[in-house]
């Protein structure tokens, strides 16, 4: 697999697609033998003043663009864009360890390189905090590990000089109400994992879809907007609810007969662009149809037929639950401390790597329907573990016995560490939450209601890296 980067590939000419058998054919190069498959971690941290806890703007004295060319002392090569000043701006880092870059509001995320098993993803992910940490003492800025901000307005919030991010600003709020809060106040925890063939791409897909609301309420950690509780354990999730029909969701077509590369090609034909980038700048193209870019008559680029590198732009502007690039996109939780970002990757794995875990997780889902499956994902936000489940019960009932079935996968994958140690120690965070009956949100409004008196200050303290 390849994780996610910043910048559209345009080292060298990309090929125009003359059919779309060539959009297929994208999909169909992700495939790779179990013995290749890998493991892509991503994680977002929210970055704060430790002086007055704002967010720092990108220029500002210890700011953003500090912070990225700190972290160069550790390796990591400068990544810049044009902006519309004329002025070459750092908007990400690469490095061996995958590449550093910039949400829409300076949240700073970690998109790590496709590895062979959890203790290095687990390992990654702690060279990078130590980093970060060690040039946030010198700059005087924190990192909070949260779904969403947890006291801050979007109008508190800096806005990043990424050509994208203007045109998603100016967009979204024309198709819905929370958009600009997803982009500007949350953070989240993805994994990247590979598949064998097709058949395995599908299987892979809806088991991912069905439990995406489990690990949504494991990893629900974010209750608190502009410094009061919500009323939601992941408002995150819920802003999902009404960020860009056209682009989110559930995706009910993956459990249709017949589902495949070609029908997730054509659900991306109907999902509105957003950008064409050429010569170092993003054309505006939101609302316009890719349709129209196949034959030759998009508005914004007359008689000009799109490239693999533009479907591959194209590819990462849709938002759904789970999404399919050349591997697939587990997109369900909520940003949180570091043995959480090692144990998203763990539940994923366990489940989809192993085939009997694999065939014993869709035995669990598979007699859900479309509407069990969509009213589980809308009642997650607001009650996680208490969601109602398919058939009775609350989705607390099956938590303890998903769980089992990840921890025999990463048994059977039997990867183990210098010390003898298996994978399985990295399920222990979510053990722990079903075992206390409470996610992350929950024990932060414990806190806030008991110790803090209703001070949202003192998340600084307690939930920072």
């Amino acid at each position: 697999m390849t994780t996610k980067t910043d910048a559209p590939a345009t080292a060298k000419a990309s090929p125009i697609i003359e059919s779309r058998d060539q959009l297929i054919a994208s999909f169909a190069r992700g495939e790779k033998p179990a013995e290749r498959w890998r493991i892509g971690t991503e994680h977002e941290k929210f970055v704060y003043a430790t002086s007055d806890h704002h967010a720092p703007s990108y220029d500002e004295k210890g700011g953003i663009r500090d912070l990225l060319m700190a972290l160069t002392e550790h390796g990591w090569v400068p990544v810049e864009e044009l902006g519309p000043d004329g002025r070459k701006n750092v908007i990400a880092l690469s490095g061996a360890d995958g590449s550093v870059s910039l949400e829409p509001a300076g949240q700073f995320e970690l998109s790590g390189a496709p590895l062979e098993n959890l203790h290095q993803t687990c390992a990654e992910t702690g060279r990078h905090l130590r980093q970060v940490k060690d040039a946030g003492d010198r700059l005087g800025v924190g990192f909070l590990g949260l779904g969403m901000w947890p006291d801050k307005a979007r109008a508190d919030l800096p806005v990043m000089p990424k050509g994208r991010y203007g045109i998603m600003r100016q967009h979204m709020p024309r198709v819905g109400s929370m958009g600009l809060d997803m982009m500007l106040r949350t953070c989240t925890i993805q994994v990247n994992l590979d598949y064998a063939t097709e058949a395995d791409m599908v299987q892979k897909f809806r088991v991912g879809l069905a439990l995406q609301p489990l690990a949504t309420a494991l990893f629900a950690n974010s209750p608190f907007t502009e410094g009061k509780p919500n009323g939601m354990l992941s408002y995150r999730s819920h802003i999902w609810s009404d960020t860009d029909p056209a682009r989110t969701g559930m995706l009910p077509f993956v459990f249709e007969d017949g589902f495949g590369y070609e029908r997730y090609a054509e659900y991306m034909l109907d999902v509105p662009m957003y950008f064409v980038y050429r010569k170092g700048r993003y054309i505006d193209a939101a609302g316009l149809s890719f349709r129209d870019f196949l034959k030759g008559e998009l508005s914004v680029l007359p008689g000009e037929k799109p490239t693999l590198d533009d479907w591959t732009d194209h590819l990462s502007t849709a938002f759904p639950e789970v999404r399919l690039k050349t591997f697939l996109e587990m997109r369900g939780a909520d940003g949180g401390p570091w043995n959480r970002i090692c144990a998203l990757p763990a539940l994923w794995v366990g489940l989809l790597y192993d085939s009997q875990a694999l065939d014993a997780a869709w035995d669990l889902v598979k007699d859900w329907s479309i509407e069990d499956r969509q009213s589980l994902r809308d009642a997650v936000p607001k009650l996680a573990l208490d969601a109602p489940l398919p058939g009775g019960g609350k989705l607390r009932d099956v938590a303890a016995e998903v769980l089992e079935i990840a921890h025999r996968g990463l048994a059977a994958r039997a990867r183990t560490n210098a010390a003898g140690d298996d994978e399985t120690g990295f399920l222990d965070p979510l053990r722990e939450i079903v075992r206390r009956g409470k996610v992350p949100a929950e024990m932060l409004l414990e806190r806030y209601e008991g110790a803090w008196g209703g001070d949202i200050s003192r998340v600084y303290a307690e939930e920072s890296f």
